[in-house]
């Protein structure tokens, strides 16, 4: 069952987020609305300093290994990011459930949007679909929303390239 289409949104936004950190707060306001994150004010310094700091807790989850340290993780960031479900229609697009406070600044925002979303993400669609790329010097962070969970690569570039290592390994013994 899909409850909440916010998962795989939310958890692509943190992947784009963390691997191209914003260096200023418009550009951080300039991504979210690009994402389709719907700004009721703007971008401050300080949205931009807890939004890292959230995508430093987020990378956390990335690189654990262990399922139950990862839900925990998980779980700390919506104990410190989200408040009682509510339903809102706040930009007019239709009736839609907010998982933190009204009126929060953008740094607030992103974090229950990151936290929740990531939870969604992990629950609803496994909790090995978040990662970083397979190639050992990529460091890139997706979220595998492919149909059939197996994705390892970041971009079919990765996968190419890390394909033709293979062959040429097979091609050298």
């Amino acid at each position: 069952m899909h409850l909440n289409p916010y998962g795989e949104d939310a958890v692509n936004l943190a992947a784009d987020l963390a691997n191209r950190r914003p260096v200023s707060a418009e550009e951080l306001a300039e991504r979210c609305r690009a994402a389709g994150v719907a700004l009721e004010g703007p971008a401050t310094p300080e949205d931009l300093e807890r939004t890292l700091a959230v995508l430093d807790a987020w990378e956390k989850v990335v690189d654990s290994d262990d399922e139950h340290e990862r839900a925990e993780l998980v779980n700390r960031m919506l104990a410190a990011a989200t408040a009682y479900p509510r339903m809102t229609n706040h930009v007019g697009t239709g009736w839609h459930l907010h998982y933190r406070d009204e009126a929060q600044p953008l740094g607030g925002v992103l974090f229950s949007l990151i936290a929740v979303g990531t939870a969604l993400h992990l629950s609803g669609r496994g909790m090995h679909r978040l990662r970083r790329c397979a190639v050992t010097e990529c460091v890139t962070i997706f979220a595998d929303t492919s149909r059939t969970g197996r994705q390892r690569y970041c971009s079919p570039r990765c996968a190419n390239r890390d394909a033709v290592r293979r062959h040429r390994a097979r091609d050298t013994r």
